[in-house]
């Protein structure tokens, strides 16, 4: 897409106003990213505005949501600058919008669980998985599942005694049973609970979780920005049309 009318300028000067060096501006044309410069009779890239907010628009939007979805949508915004275009964008707002809701969740659960000591564990304090499943009100099968996900992992009292739910597992399994009833998934749970094992100190875990939620709110500025890059680079008929 190059219709927008500006005046031209080097790949060095692309390279600056973008943040990126010179063989990055490069890349990025060879991947669409950028569309294709115009060249000189000796071959010399010719580069105008469009190539600048494509390449700000690429940057913030690789901040947004990772610079391979960030490719799609730059391909899309050159070669169907459409309703492709915008679902992809209405996409990466819409992983970040559940990200978000997760992280509010394990927020909630960190709170509503943390308040509770667990001191002088004595092995009589363990639970079987049939006495643990009836106290959540879930199958053996679904503990069974956590297990192998290493969310929820009992431990033996004895070297070889059965294996047991001790206090500090049991308040693991309440936290992600309210979780999942929330709707929380697998991948983002196992990434969560091995934090909640490695400390006891839960006002880590929560400001853990605070920074986790900055960096949401940074990278939605980044798709803010990479959004409004992309408005001034396509033309407004392409807009609402396709």
């Amino acid at each position: 897409m190059t219709s927008r009318k500006s005046a031209t300028t080097r790949t060095s000067d692309v390279a600056r106003r973008a943040g990126y060096s010179v063989q990055q501006v490069r890349n990025l044309e060879r991947d669409g990213v950028l569309p294709p410069a115009t060249r000189t009779g000796t071959g010399y890239r010719i580069y105008g505005e469009a190539h600048v907010l494509s390449a700000l628009a690429y940057r913030a939007l690789a901040e947004g949501t990772g610079p391979v979805e960030a490719k799609r949508i730059m391909n899309a915004a050159h070669a169907h600058p459409g309703s492709g275009l915008f679902a992809l964008l209405d996409a990466a707002h819409a992983r970040l919008a559940t990200e978000r809701r997760e992280l509010e969740l394990a927020q909630e659960a960190a709170a509503t669980i943390s308040g509770e000591p667990i001191d002088d564990v004595r092995p009589s304090d363990a639970m079987s998985i049939s006495e643990l499943a009836v106290a959540l009100g879930v199958r053996t099968s679904t503990l069974r599942h956590w297990d192998a996900e290493g969310l929820v992992v009992p431990r033996r009292a004895a070297p070889r005694g059965p294996r047991r739910y001790f206090p500090d597992d049991v308040r693991d399994a309440r936290i992600v049973h309210q979780l999942r009833l929330a709707g929380y998934r697998i991948a983002p749970l196992r990434a969560l609970m091995p934090e909640l094992r490695r400390t006891r100190r839960w006002e880590e875990v929560m400001t853990t979780l605070a920074a986790r939620r900055a960096s949401i709110d940074v990278r939605s500025r980044a798709l803010l920005d990479g959004a409004a890059a992309l408005s001034a680079l396509i033309p407004r008929d392409d807009r609402s049309s396709r």
